[in-house]
């Protein structure tokens, strides 16, 4: 099932190994000298584990290095130190590595005040120049960072940086003392605090400066440092990496865990079965298959430890290059969009097997984000109506398909689940429109260089955005012409920009990014499929406590956002002592 040794035996290895250091059999008490919950297994059998993905291309554990190249992108990252801010499962900002923050008088800016109390794991304080030496990195251009669009038009100095035309020591992310870091924006930018709730710094001292970066202390043990709730002691690329409660820790998020592990196989199609064997903790919905739904829906155990829940509010679109033919015509985009059969496919190739994986989307924003269209004001615009597309592509000049190009969808290296539902909308257009239409699944990164480069090299691609913030600013900002899609209308960018700068008045904001996605929905920036239910599946002696405590819609899951101090809630409880699991040999 794996290289190398079984999974069983790896993990078994590790157990041994691993277990050196910590308290004897029966322990009850943690590294922090806390009493285990009542109902919490003994200290030593306090182990997550997970598999990672033996295909992918990795380069970090921190997301201040890469977002899309993240190491076992399931658990293994920024576990090393807190950011700013954090969401509950309300979706609400609450103190991390800060303990408030507040904007500035003039309204450029915000100022995050720190805990000041924590400290890296080589004895010295966490402090503000370590947030200005990260975001340095990040807006240096010769790291090349894959997310540096996420401040673009925000940070001060940001969009200069990133082009090469002023050092990134000139950005405004500034230390005005140990404790407190003043983040000054080109304009009001009332959300800004939500986009501190990803990014936990790396330690300035380590991580270097601009000509002299040396991201790759955090990937050796040697020299790893770290202020959060684990520690990295054990990482062979391509094989497994551990992480260790940090016993210094001193944060929001301390954890009930010992350990975490990752280690590496066949995610896609080993995952289920590893669960089942109990030789792993979580699989990722991404993981599982429509065969796999039905298995857990038979199952009382499975199907009760299945926990759905709304995510990132995930989209999956069609875009298109619409500076050029075929697509610079609306016409064109419009008919693509109406000849998708969105609900025969979620209920015929998506939901199968009693999976509730997502449902037809008719718009970009996904039911409950901010500023989604609650009255289904232009819900019908995109609505599947195959002889209306058959008639805007006649009038786009190619009646009944006749002297259209063919043309190739390109995905972004998606799972085999994923690529049926692009297969089956492709499907739905080339019989409706009597057109061909390929298919070619890429290799991720591939697909990003071939996204992100101008002029765009997709002509017609296939892809999902979930938020990286909780505000409209966010999902709305990728469509703006400064963001990743070839799409622009001025208009559209002038409602997005002004919505972002309104102060004191919310309503105003959000009915102006209303009307900013009508305008992309009715000119077709994108062609809006399905919109995704998450969920991950976990064994059932794994308690997640105020992590899977019910949210203010009776969802009780590990939401996208909080899983930073969901950590600090997960353990395993005794009843992992009915099963014969990788810890109990």
């Amino acid at each position: 099932m794996f290289r190398k040794l079984s999974l069983f035996i790896v993990l078994t290895m590790l157990l041994v190994v691993s277990s050196i250091g910590y308290a004897q059999e029966g322990t009850r008490v943690d590294v922090y000298g806390r009493t285990l919950p009542e109902d919490a297994a003994d200290y030593e059998l306090q182990v997550w584990t997970e598999l990672c993905d033996a295909t992918r291309t990795e380069i970090s554990i921190s997301s201040v290095v890469t977002v899309y190249q993240r190491i076992c992108g399931l658990h293994g990252y920024d576990q090393y130190s807190d950011p700013l801010v954090q969401l509950d499962q309300n979706m609400q900002l609450f103190p991390g590595a800060a303990t408030h923050w507040e904007p500035t008088e003039d309204g450029l800016g915000w100022l995050f005040y720190l805990r000041g109390d924590q400290m890296w794991s080589d004895g010295t304080p966490v402090t503000a120049n370590d947030w200005v030496r990260s975001f340095q990195f990040m807006a240096d251009p010769v790291n090349a960072y894959d997310f540096v669009w996420m401040w673009n038009g925000v940070i001060e100095g940001w969009d200069e940086s990133v082009a090469g035309e002023i050092s990134p020591e000139e950005i405004g992310v500034v230390a005005v003392d140990d404790n407190t870091l003043l983040m000054r924006t080109q304009n009001p930018f009332p959300p800004f605090p939500a986009t501190m709730a990803y990014w936990p710094p790396m330690q300035a001292a380590s991580l270097g400066e601009p000509g002299n970066w040396t991201p790759e202390y955090i990937l050796d043990p040697e020299t790893h440092v770290s202020a959060g709730p684990f520690i990295l002691t054990e990482f062979v690329a391509g094989d497994h990496l551990v992480l260790q409660a940090n016993p210094d820790y001193v944060g929001p998020n301390t954890p009930w865990l010992r350990e975490i592990r990752g280690i590496y196989g066949d995610q896609l199609n080993s995952s289920f079965l590893a669960l089942q064997n109990h030789e792993i903790d979580r699989v990722d919905y991404t993981h599982l298959k429509p065969a796999d739904y039905v298995v857990i829906n038979e199952n009382e155990v499975l199907r009760e430890n299945f926990r759905p829940h709304a995510g990132d509010f995930r989209a999956d679109y069609l875009l298109f290059d619409t500076f050029n033919p075929p697509f610079n015509d609306r016409n064109v985009r419009l008919a693509f969009a109406k000849a998708v059969d969105r609900v025969s496919i979620v209920d015929n190739v998506i939901n199968v097997g009693g999976a509730q994986s997502a449902y037809p989307a008719y718009n970009f924003l996904a039911p409950g984000f901010p500023a989604w269209d609650a009255q289904g004001d232009f819900s019908d615009v995109q609505a599947y109506d195959c002889e209306a597309a058959q008639g805007l592509l006649a009038e786009a000049g190619y009646p009944d398909g006749e002297g259209f190009p063919t043309q190739e969808l390109k995905l972004r290296g998606e799972n085999e689940g994923i690529m049926s539902w692009y297969l089956a909308a492709a499907a739905s257009i080339s019989q409706c429109l009597n057109i061909e239409i390929t298919v070619n699944n890429m290799e991720f990164n591939a697909y990003m260089d071939a996204l992100l480069a101008r002029p765009t090299t997709l002509t017609l691609g296939g892809v999902s955005y979930g938020m990286d913030y909780l505000d409209p600013a966010n999902m709305l900002g990728v469509w703006k012409s400064t963001g990743r899609q070839s799409w622009r209308v001025a208009e559209y960018d002038n409602l997005v920009t002004e919505a972002d700068q309104i102060v004191g008045d919310p309503d105003k904001r959000m009915e102006l990014y209303h009307e900013a996605e009508r305008i992309l929905v009715e000119d077709v920036g994108g062609a809006f499929l399905f919109h995704r239910n998450l969920g991950a599946l976990f064994q059932p002696y794994m308690v997640g406590g105020d992590c899977f405590t019910p949210d203010n819609q009776g969802i009780s899951a590990m939401h996208w956002y909080n899983d930073s101090w969901c950590w600090s809630d997960f353990y395993i409880t005794n009843e992992v002592m009915d099963y014969d699991t990788y810890r109990t040999p």
